[in-house]
């Protein structure tokens, strides 16, 4: 059993997925900074300030200023600015792997179009060439 383990985790579509996982953590991270950090402080900014992370309902509890001081008071909250800013971490992510997707797709088709060079001969096509010439010779 460990060794049909072994030889699952290491083919080749398991190390592939392993790594897409990786890379899509890490893609995430970035893409979080860009909207928060990034993309959402010039919208705010052109919207009078206004931080969309900080929308929220309260439907228990008292009225408060920020969704932080909401949530320490233990207040039942929709926190409708932070689905806003995640459906925008979606926009963004979804629109770098169709370019991503696209690109890889563009090489692919230009690799298929490329005419591929002729095979080299194989040995005994060299030796038949070899004897034709020494018989046109002759």
């Amino acid at each position: 059993m460990l060794k049909e383990f072994r030889e699952f985790a290491m083919r080749g579509n398991v190390i592939d997925l392993a790594v897409g996982i990786i890379i899509g953590a890490a893609f995430t991270t970035v893409v979080n900074s860009l909207v928060n950090d990034i993309i959402m402080p010039p919208i705010g900014y052109i919207m009078n300030g206004i931080d969309f992370s900080n929308f929220f309902l309260v439907l228990k509890g008292d009225d408060y200023a920020s969704l932080q001081a909401a949530k320490d008071a233990g207040a039942v909250t929709i926190n409708y600015g932070q689905f806003i800013n995640a459906v925008i971490n979606f926009l963004i992510v979804a629109f770098a792997v169709f370019i991503l997707v696209k690109q890889v797709n563009r090489f692919r088709k230009q690799e298929a179009a490329a005419p591929a060079a002729p095979p080299a001969p194989t040995t005994s096509e060299k030796l038949l060439t070899e004897i034709r010439d020494l018989l046109r010779q002759r």
